[in-house]
């Protein structure tokens, strides 16, 4: 598929799903996320694919919702429902239900949307200079995607109200201390080529194996008792694992 606000590319078993309105900081637009949901449902398809890599191209990974667009809208109780509808949320739940790991290599500036689409994404790999924020409050918006639930799991619901509250900027480097990325890392060239390595030891891994694991962990993140979950995980199965002998195959060889 042709996409316009978006760039695609394969290496061995890993897609990256690129955006791409560099003018723009990658901003996002309705139109950006439909190819985005697009590309996802794509590589989820592609028996030969195996880990997702969401990154931008240019100066930044996403400034977030283009405010041009949001200039011109009409606001309810300060919801962007009317300009995205539901594109923006089918777009979390793509990242979030995908079959495939998904890895957000984020660099340059991560910003409100951006980060609530970054936070549905399996982990995290960033630049200590990379600029991060929540700026709801700053535009007198309410967050719709994800915000309010998933970074105050990442890094624990009294600062992420300070982050909200204050719209506090913080650094790749924060996001690593304090839990809401898997790493950071001094520049550029090397989180390219640690995301790489990352990805491709991901691929190596039983497709159907991980996509349990990825249902598995969903599970965890109802906070139901242990002792129920542990019931749950044992209950569920996943037929779709089939590689187990041929992996095993190798062991000891």
């Amino acid at each position: 598929m042709r996409y316009q606000f978006i760039r695609t590319e394969r290496d061995n078993r890993v897609e990256t799903i690129a955006f791409n309105r560099p003018e723009a900081m990658n901003a996002f637009t309705p139109a950006l996320l439909s190819e985005l949901i697009a590309a996802l449902d794509d590589a989820a398809q592609d028996r030969d694919c195996a880990c997702v890599v969401l990154e931008g191209e240019g100066r930044a990974f996403s400034a977030g919702v283009d405010l041009k667009l949001l200039q011109r809208a009409t606001f309810s109780a300060g919801r962007v429902d009317n300009v995205f509808g539901e594109t923006a949320a089918a777009a979390a739940d793509r990242l979030r239900a995908h079959p495939l790991p998904v890895i957000a290599k984020v660099h340059g500036f991560c910003f409100t949307g951006a980060l609530e689409i970054a936070l549905h994404c399996d982990f995290i790999l960033t630049t200590d200079d990379t600029k991060f924020g929540d700026t709801h409050a700053r535009w007198g918006l309410r967050p719709s995607w994800g915000m309010s639930q998933n970074l105050a799991r990442a890094v624990g619901v009294r600062r992420a109200r300070e982050l909200s509250f204050a719209a506090a900027a913080f650094s790749g480097e924060d996001a690593a201390q304090w839990g809401l990325a898997n790493a950071s890392f001094p520049d550029k060239e090397t989180l390219d080529a640690e995301t790489a390595a990352r990805a491709e030891a991901v691929a190596e891994g039983s497709r159907e194996a991980i996509a349990a694991y990825k249902d598995l962990y969903r599970l965890h993140e109802e906070y139901r008792p242990l002792s129920e979950a542990l019931r749950e995980e044992v209950r569920r199965d996943y037929p779709g694992i089939t590689d187990t002998a041929d992996r095993l195959k190798g062991f000891g060889g």
